[in-house]
């Protein structure tokens, strides 16, 4: 047992389900339809737990998985010496590059000055390194600009100590019904390929399809039929990019807690820092160990739900930092009881995507900010 797990008296967790997690991926590898799935796995697991994550993908049979930094990239190296490790932020600076290099990692390049760093650690090395390019389509944040791509794509396939592993671009309406939103920078992206092949360049794995386009197959992997790779993200954790994409995925984080105090209040009694929730009538409110340093919103102040019982109950004034209140009205409750703030359990559901659009923000957002002493339980290893 994890001694600092077995201190924690909040009794406050994070259920991941790595069976789950294994059968998104099988679905995305099914809506892939035969292309190499990247895992992208940044953000540890966006929130699950980077290393047991990985294991369960890696069983369901990932090669390839993706994170943002290099620092990332060599926590799982140590872990897993055989996967394919795509570091998407690239790497910045000599040590970084050196780090990348020396572990195998795959680093995308985003302009000139990555690609001579790269190469500078290559001969220092001795070594071939392997590197990816961004062609930067419309986010423009990072890529390299589409008017330098064929040049420096060029320059890769040249130079001795780079191996060209594959070209990628990122759309930034992917999620968007649609599909003509992504018609013009694909096209861009296609002429871009085009281009390179008309030079003799194989420019390798070719992606676009996150997880909004993977599960919009007719709207944009058919677009851009050369597709061999993609890259889910979202999906394999089981949740929805955007409400119009429903898909046949399995919930991966339950967060739970129980209830720790509970209390009758009279009606006009009110709950909480700046006494925002007045009681319409006389009720009771239990109290969970669990705030906005645990990653619940603080916008969700008496506009929340949590399940208790398999029933809906609202949040009864502000997300503290470190407890929330619930109005359990006359039905039951016990301290000690369960209570769910999003996922699966009690024979129902409250969706992290509901809880996102309630609290005025994304799932995405959600998953990464539970915070670190949220223990992670692991079920279905």
């Amino acid at each position: 047992m994890d001694p600092e797990a077995s201190c924690d008296a909040r009794a406050t967790r994070a259920l991941i389900d790595l069976g789950a997690l294994r059968e998104n991926y099988a679905r995305a590898c099914t809506l892939a339809g035969g292309r190499a799935v990247i895992a992208v796995v940044k953000a540890d697991a966006y929130g699950h737990g980077a290393v047991p994550a990985t294991r369960a993908l890696a069983q369901a049979g990932a090669k390839r998985v993706a994170v943002a930094s290099v620092a990332e990239g060599a926590d799982l190296r140590a872990v897993f010496p055989e996967l394919r490790i795509l570091v998407l932020g690239g790497v910045h600076g000599e040590a970084e590059a050196d780090a990348a290099a020396g572990l195998g990692l795959v680093p995308v390049l985003h302009g000139e000055d990555d690609l001579a760093l790269v190469a500078k650690i290559a001969e220092r090395r001795g070594i071939c390194v392997d590197v990816q390019v961004e062609i930067d389509t419309e986010m423009h944040r990072l890529g390299v600009p589409e008017a330098e791509a064929v040049a420096l794509l060029a320059r890769v396939a040249t130079d001795p100590g780079l191996r060209l592993e594959g070209v990628l671009t990122h759309l930034a309406r992917a999620d968007e019904p649609d599909p003509a939103l992504r018609a013009e920078p694909l096209a861009r992206f296609a002429a871009r390929l085009a281009e390179v092949r008309a030079r003799g360049i194989d420019p390798g794995l070719v992606h676009v399809a996150n997880s909004a386009a993977l599960l919009d197959f007719a709207g944009t992997l058919a677009a851009l039929s050369e597709q061999d790779a993609v890259r889910p993200g979202l999906l394999l954790y089981g949740v929805s990019p955007a409400p119009h994409l429903g898909a046949d995925l399995a919930p991966v984080m339950t967060l739970r807690s129980e209830i720790v105090a509970l209390r009758t209040i009279e009606k006009g009694d009110c709950v909480g820092y700046g006494a925002t929730y007045r009681a319409a009538r006389r009720t009771r409110i239990a109290t969970l160990p669990l705030g906005y340093a645990d990653g619940v919103p603080w916008s969700l102040a008496s506009r929340g739900e949590a399940l208790l019982g398999g029933r809906r109950v609202p949040f009864a004034g502000r997300v503290s930092m470190d407890v929330v209140t619930i109005d359990v009205g006359d039905g039951p409750a016990e301290i000690g009881d369960e209570v769910i703030l999003f996922g699966v359990g009690q024979g129902a559901a409250l969706p992290v995507e509901e809880v996102a659009a309630t609290a005025g923000t994304i799932a995405y957002e959600i998953l990464v900010r539970i915070g670190r002493r949220v223990p992670r339980v692991f079920a279905g290893d």
